[in-house]
């Protein structure tokens, strides 16, 4: 996504923040579903609720910060929601003009997308559901990150 100017500052604390104001609108979004616990280290979990199970577990944030902008990863460590421990989710915003914020997950192996090997359809739940909350998630993380965080 495109903005007009940056959103955070070039920094580990700007890069942090754009991991920070992601889990709160997972948060925001799920209203409750799902709670998203961040831990002194900046490890994240996200339980179902009421039961607890846990859905998926990120690894501390890793916050680059270069010429080019700043990220912030969060390895994916497991969960309910994943095939195997692996990959990543980022947030960047990279340097204008125009601004780009992104967010990606890039290696991770969903347990209810389409198993190698196996027929397209038999990973319909992971696109019908899956995909599209974080889908969802991001756009509101979008509008939160360009109206500073209040969204």
């Amino acid at each position: 996504m495109a903005a007009p100017t940056a959103v955070v500052e070039k920094s580990e604390r700007g890069a942090g923040e754009l991991g920070a104001l992601y889990w709160r609108e997972v948060d925001r979004f799920m209203r409750g579903a799902v709670a998203t616990t961040v831990s002194a280290d900046g490890s994240v979990r996200l339980r179902l609720r009421p039961g607890g199970l846990l859905l998926l577990a990120f690894g501390p944030p890793e916050r680059t910060v270069a010429e080019a902008g700043v990220r912030c990863s969060y390895p994916i460590e497991g969960g309910l929601l994943a095939r195997a421990p692996g990959g990543t989710i980022s947030f960047s915003q990279e340097a204008g003009p125009p601004v780009a914020l992104a967010s990606a997950i890039t290696g991770f192996f969903p347990r209810l997308a389409a198993a190698p090997g196996r027929p397209g359809w038999t990973g319909a739940l992971y696109e019908q559901v899956q995909r599209r909350l974080h889908q969802a998630v991001s756009k509101r993380y979008f509008r939160a990150l360009l109206s500073g965080g209040r969204a």
